[in-house]
């Protein structure tokens, strides 16, 4: 599926790139549909693809030498990924997979790289990408060491939740668990007082989100701040 008019593009980042340097990128995109559990990068494996997510949720997940797994962070149709690709590196120090199905455009990793060096606006936006995401990390590591699981869940939902449509999250307990790195335990205890202040509705695989203004005062400041951070470097002139 080709590219469409830059008025329908769904990916923020290539949205917001000058008609001129979107027509310069959109030739060389490529529609793929991303189902659930699908693979984008493989840890220490080279990456083929850059994808630039329309729609799902995806996660770059860092795995131990021991086999273990937890989220490192969360990405959607604001940016692309893997990160690190931005600066030529094609081996992937993370996993990187689909958690909700959606679609995304992607570009061969060789013309990603020559983009980046020929097309100043795309260059420009990249890399703004790439500083968003970072805060995101160092947000997500200062959640880890200060809320508690409640409140980390609150802000992963929160996160989900800005990246769909709708208000259901299809989830189990089991990927909450490995996403927020807690035995599963302690996520079903979080969905409890989530669900008892009714913030959300929990069934089974199904998240359903019912006041999210309550839930974002309820999260406290491990939500909010890196999201604005965002927005604000996303629409800085370029």
């Amino acid at each position: 599926m080709a590219a469409p008019q830059q008025s329908f593009m769904a990916n923020r980042l290539l949205a917001r790139l000058p008609e001129a340097d979107y027509q310069a990128v959109a030739p060389y995109l490529e529609f793929c549909d991303l189902p659930k559990g699908a693979v984008l990068a493989r840890q220490g494996e080279p990456v083929d693809h850059v994808h630039f997510p329309v729609s799902g949720i995806g996660s770059v997940v860092v795995v131990t030498a021991e086999g273990n797994r937890a989220e490192a962070g969360l990405f959607g149709f604001e940016g692309y990924v893997p990160a690190h690709a931005a600066a030529g590196i094609r081996k992937s120090p993370h996993e990187v997979i689909a958690q909700i199905e959606g679609g995304a455009y992607r570009l061969e990793f060789g013309i990603f790289v020559t983009l980046i060096d020929t097309n100043k606006a795309f260059r420009t936006l990249v890399q703004r990408s790439v500083a968003a995401f970072t805060i995101q990390l160092s947000h997500t590591a200062a959640s880890n060491a200060l809320h508690e699981v409640s409140e980390r869940l609150a802000r992963w939902l929160l996160m989900c939740d800005d990246r769909i449509k709708g208000r259901q999250l299809p989830l189990t307990h089991e990927f909450m668990a490995i996403m927020l790195a807690v035995r599963r335990p302690s996520v079903t205890t979080a969905l409890h007082i989530l669900e008892g202040n009714r913030f959300i509705k929990a069934e089974r695989s199904l998240i359903t989100i019912r006041d999210r203004e309550a839930m974002e005062e309820f999260a406290k400041d491990a939500y909010g701040g890196p999201e604005e951070q965002h927005r604000l470097l996303m629409e800085a002139c370029l």
